[in-house]
This record gives C-alpha cells, sequence and structure tokens, in this order.
C-alpha cells in the first residue's frame, strides 16, 4: 500500500491539478488523489502537456489520458506545446526546453484559476538522481538538496518519499492502466543514463541508496536554507549598492558575494575566479578595488565589502549662485541665514569670503582642502582621513575655486569661508 501523506502539502479547499502524462508514476498518483479527494474537502483535476517531442505516440498518450480522465468524470486541461522549436530558438537541450514549457503551462493553470495547485508525481528515485545529477556536475548544497516537496506556492511533489518499487506495487494492486514513454528506456538523456545504468549498480551494493539519497538530502537543504539565511543578513542593500559586512566564515562569504551581484544585475554571467576575487578582498588592505562585469566592482571599505555599478567621474560644473541646484541628479541648496543663526549645527559660511568664480563641481585631480582650524590637504588624503567611501568620492558635489575646494557637500566647509566674528552674511549649504 503507497503511503502519501497528503497533509503535508494539500489544504482543504485545495483544488490540485495532478500534472498527468500517462505513466505509471503520474496515473498512480491521480488514481491516489482522486480516491482521497472523494472523502475530503479539496478537489482533484487532471493537467495533460503534450510536449511535441514524441509525434504520434505522444499523441496516442494524451489521448490515453482523456479517456481515462473521461470514463472516471475527471475534469482535465490539455496543453500542446513544441518543445524542439523551443529548444533550437533559446538554445537549450529538449529536456529543458520541455520542463520551461511544462511549467508555463502549469502556471497558466493556476493564473487562470482553474487551479490553486499542480502536483507532480516526482518520487524518491527521481531525487535520488537528481542529486547524483547535479553532484555530477559539479554542484554546492543547494544541488544536492535534491527535489522539495513543495516548490513555490504552486508546485508540490507527493510523492517524494514513496520509491518507484511502491508505485509498481500499487498499480498492480489496484488494476491502474498507464503507457510507457518510450524515451524513458533511452540512455540517450542524462538522468535517463542515471537511472538506467548507475543506480541499478548502485542498488545491488547498496538496496536501500535512494532512500539514503532522499535522507541525505533533506539535510543538504536544511543546512543550505540555514547558510543562505545567514549571508542574506550580511548584505545589506544601499543607494544601488551591496555592502558585506566582516568578518565572515568564507562559506557564508561565498553566499553574500553571489547575493550581491545577483542583486546588481549579474544574474548566471559570473565566473568563479570573479567570486574568489571578491573573497580576496576580506584580508585585503582598505581601499583594495576588483574589477567585475558590466562596470561592477568590488572595494574593500574598513570592515565591509561593497559591490556596486562604478559610474565614471562627471566633467561638469555650474556657477556658484544661493538656491537650489542639480549636479548630474544630486541636488544641493544654497540658502542665506540670519546672522543670529545656530553656527554649531550643519555647513556654513561667509557669503563675503567665497569668490566670484567658485563652481559647484565635481572631484578633480589635484584638488586640495582646507580642513576647519587650518592645514591643506589633498582632497583625497582629507576623505580618506574622514573614511568617505571611494565609491562615494567622484559622486559628491563641491564648491570649488581652481583646485582649492571650499565645501565637501554633506561633510565639511573650508576654513577659508568659515564665519568668525566679522562675518556678514551667513549662508548654509545643504
Amino acid at each position: 500500500y503507497m503511503q502519501i501523506d497528503l497533509s503535508k502539502t494539500i489544504s482543504p479547499n485545495d483544488t490540485v491539478a495532478v500534472a498527468t502524462s500517462g505513466g505509471a508514476d503520474s496515473m498512480a498518483l491521480l488514481y491516489y488523489m482522486h480516491n482521497a479527494a472523494k472523502n475530503s474537502t479539496f478537489k482533484v483535476i487532471a493537467l495533460n502537456v503534450e510536449h511535441g517531442i514524441r509525434g504520434e505516440t505522444s499523441r496516442r498518450d494524451t489521448e490515453f489520458v482523456k479517456n481515462y480522465c473521461n470514463k472516471h468524470g475527471i475534469t482535465l486541461l490539455c496543453y500542446a506545446v513544441n518543445s524542439l522549436e523551443k529548444a533550437e530558438e533559446e538554445k537549450l537541450s529538449v529536456e529543458e526546453a520541455a520542463r520551461k514549457l511544462r511549467y508555463d503551462c502549469f502556471n497558466d493553470a493556476v493564473t487562470k484559476g482553474a487551479c490553486n495547485k499542480i502536483a507532480t508525481a516526482h518520487h524518491q528515485g527521481d531525487n535520488a538522481e537528481s542529486v547524483l545529477f547535479n553532484l555530477f556536475r559539479g554542484t554546492g548544497l543547494k544541488g544536492v538538496s535534491g527535489i522539495t516537496e513543495n516548490f513555490g506556492e504552486k508546485i508540490i511533489r507527493p510523492m517524494l518519499d514513496v520509491s518507484k518499487e511502491e508505485i509498481l506495487d500499487y498499480i498492480k494492486d489496484n488494476e491502474i492502466p498507464f503507457v510507457t514513454d518510450e524515451t524513458n528506456l533511452s540512455s540517450e538523456y542524462s538522468r535517463n543514463f542515471i537511472r538506467l545504468n548507475v543506480m541499478p549498480k548502485i542498488k545491488e551494493l547498496f538496496p536501500e541508496a535512494e532512500k539514503s539519497i532522499s535522507r541525505f538530502s533533506k539535510i543538504a537543504k536544511s543546512e543550505d536554507d540555514f547558510m543562505q539565511g545567514e549571508a542574506l543578513k550580511a548584505v545589506y542593500l544601499s543607494n544601488g549598492a551591496a555592502e558585506i559586512a566582516l568578518p565572515l566564515h568564507e562559506a557564508i562569504l561565498t553566499r553574500a558575494v553571489i547575493i550581491a551581484l545577483k542583486n546588481l544585475g549579474i544574474e548566471k554571467d559570473w565566473e568563479k575566479a570573479h567570486i574568489d576575487g571578491v573573497k580576496a578582498l576580506q584580508h585585503a588592505q582598505n581601499g583594495a578595488k576588483i574589477n567585475l562585469k558590466k562596470n561592477v566592482v568590488a572595494i574593500k571599505e574598513y570592515d565591509k565589502i561593497v559591490v556596486f555599478v562604478e559610474n565614471e567621474s562627471v566633467d561638469f560644473s555650474i556657477p556658484f549662485s544661493i538656491g537650489k541646484h542639480s549636479i548630474d541628479g544630486h541636488s544641493v541648496e544654497i540658502k542665506p541665514l540670519n546672522i543670529d543663526t545656530d553656527l554649531k549645527k550643519g555647513f556654513k559660511a561667509d557669503l563675503d569670503k567665497i569668490p566670484t568664480d567658485a563652481v559647484i563641481r565635481f572631484k578633480r585631480e589635484g584638488d586640495k582642502f582646507t580642513k576647519f582650524g587650518g592645514g591643506t590637504k589633498s582632497l583625497g588624503d582629507y576623505m580618506t582621513d574622514k573614511k568617505i567611501p571611494l565609491r562615494l568620492r567622484n559622486s559628491i558635489p563641491l564648491l570649488a575655486v581652481g583646485s582649492e575646494i571650499l565645501v565637501i557637500f554633506g561633510f565639511a566647509v573650508s576654513n577659508k569661508i568659515k564665519v568668525d566674528q566679522t562675518t556678514k552674511n551667513v549662508i548654509e549649504f545643504i
């Protein structure tokens, strides 16, 4: 007797569409759930996708499913897709193309309200094959986490703890009809090769191998979920940048870097060398930098690594004047104040000390700044002293006369234009 705990994946008022190909696994699941629904409040329908791969035999299988559903009063949703065309258009394997189109059909059924969940007939053997397939290709914990009982909110896999042997016994005991997909008997496809050639050999020596692999995949998923959660905690998204707090264990740092890259638009075309380069910044000096892809760079900033899209310095300036200004998307304001205002708060200066040829611009080579109280430094050195991040320095508006910086908006006012006892006109920089 095939044991399935439907309470783990189905709620009382669900309408579940069983993805039914006509093969033994899906027919066993449809039969089981259709009968279970008779004594419950959830509803069961069937969904068939004709993938356009096997020609007449594929259409024959769809007719088989239609006839079975008609005979047993089961509502059936039918879809027909062209997997071969999809594979050619998107340069995918036929397997990948078929899977994409199949899940498009699943989403369509849910979106149109025909059902709110799709049940697929993945079983314990499928899970073991998936784990080995990913392991052989090279993967991390996520890849060996296998197939999950819930894939998002729409897809459920009730039979994941059921072995193929149990399914075949259930089919036989209940005289459930099914058809055989001849491609399942071909070793041409990677997963079929594992199913037909690898797993039988393993099970000769380890009869409980599928159950053991299933148990391992659940452990891997639990640990993967924990580590991913820790990585997410370490990444802070701000102003188009991803900040990674340090120090981090290498395993968590790897994940944090991938999260940062994905948030900056590098979804798949990153390489291991990129990840390793960013990770190396953890032990580098402040200001160390690595260039990645799509103008994305990573830089060491004190106790964090910051990943961001680097914009080129803009050589742009506007004449100094009272009022609100926009410089390359940055808003600044210069406003007059009463002479008796509180001078201790904000960034204030003596208007009469500002030369008429002063301009508002961004950082340039050779800039220098005289800090409040005296002492002139290069602008870069002063910004380093103030721990102003390198990634922000080219985009901070400045008030300048030649190479002399009078105001670093939001950070400092030069000693050369400070307010003193002789000041008659006070202005504030915002």
